[in-house]
């Protein structure tokens, strides 16, 4: 699970929901993502930076108090400048059903795709949030709801449609992992929509979930890849250096209208030549795969 918590407030601070679906494993860094669904007028600070100032003051003052009460550190606050159709978006009500003004977090690992997780939030806030806006009058959200928005920012459709074929899966696998370890190949995964391992196949089950996320965590930036196409990076292992081959599957499960594609990864060798390997590997696991969806 590389998804650990789940928050919704109003604009205005009021604290409808929170789920903590995991505890953050200790030492690992995480990151806090935010996703804005309310509409407000942008203030102009050009000619009063003091304002800006005093509001940064106090935005550092929070997060550092907020820190200190959960026993976390703040290292980074990463900001970027709004691009071009950030600045002039198309309106909210234009891509969603836009209701209300609300705030959700996701605390996660700081290798998922954020596009991704994005699309889940979407989905999430137009099914089961934003018919309950004001949320400061709303009934909390129903045991059933909360299974359902869960099931969906933790891939679990995805999941349970591949642990139906994870024994075809593993046999494959087994099979290609001994064949090709000559040329540097030692493991294979199987990746959510955001990119979060659901599972893996090694030589003597030398890799376990954990080393997965391990490893993500040292890829760096991932790009956008299309469908049964592959980008690799580099990462380290018990301080050793390995490589990444991150492969776009094409293939899915669809949740609310959201279409969730698979991802597999190859782990192999640093300068491992996989030639057109990854492509080979993406036709046969989904030729399993599409079988009953």
């Amino acid at each position: 699970m590389t998804i650990y918590e789940l928050s919704i407030i109003s604009s205005t601070g009021f604290p409808y929901y929170n789920k903590k679906i995991k505890p953050v494993p200790k030492g690992v860094k995480v990151h806090l993502r935010f996703f804005d669904f309310s509409e407000q007028d942008k203030k102009d600070f050009e000619d009063e930076s003091y304002l800006e100032f005093d509001l940064k003051a106090g935005l550092i003052s929070a997060l550092f108090e907020f820190a200190r009460n959960i026993d976390k550190k703040i290292e980074v606050l990463e900001f970027r400048p709004k691009g071009a159709e950030e600045i002039n978006p198309k309106p909210v009500q234009d891509r969603i059903k836009y209701k209300g003004d609300v705030l959700m977090t996701v605390t996660t690992e700081k290798y998922l795709l954020h596009d991704q997780i994005r699309r889940k939030i979407e989905v999430i806030y137009e099914n089961f949030i934003s018919p309950k806006i004001p949320l400061d009058s709303a009934y909390e959200v129903l045991h059933n709801e909360e299974n359902s928005l869960l099931d969906i920012l933790t891939d679990n459709k995805a999941k349970n449609h591949l642990f139906k074929h994870e024994k075809a899966l593993r046999k494959i696998s087994k099979n290609y992992i001994n064949e090709m370890s000559r040329y540097g190949l030692k493991g294979i995964v199987c990746c959510g929509f955001d990119l979060s391992p659901i599972t893996c196949f090694s030589e003597h089950n030398q890799y376990h979930l954990e080393d997965i996320d391990e490893i993500l965590r040292g890829v760096g930036n991932i790009p956008e890849i299309e469908a049964l196409n592959w980008k690799y990076r580099q990462s380290n292992y018990n301080n050793k250096p390995l490589w990444v081959f991150i492969i776009n599957s094409g293939i899915g499960v669809s949740v609310e209208g959201l279409y969730e594609n698979y991802y597999y990864l190859l782990l192999t060798e640093p300068d491992a030549y996989m030639g057109e390997f990854p492509r080979k590997l993406a036709n046969e696991f989904n030729g399993i795969l599409t079988e009953d969806i």
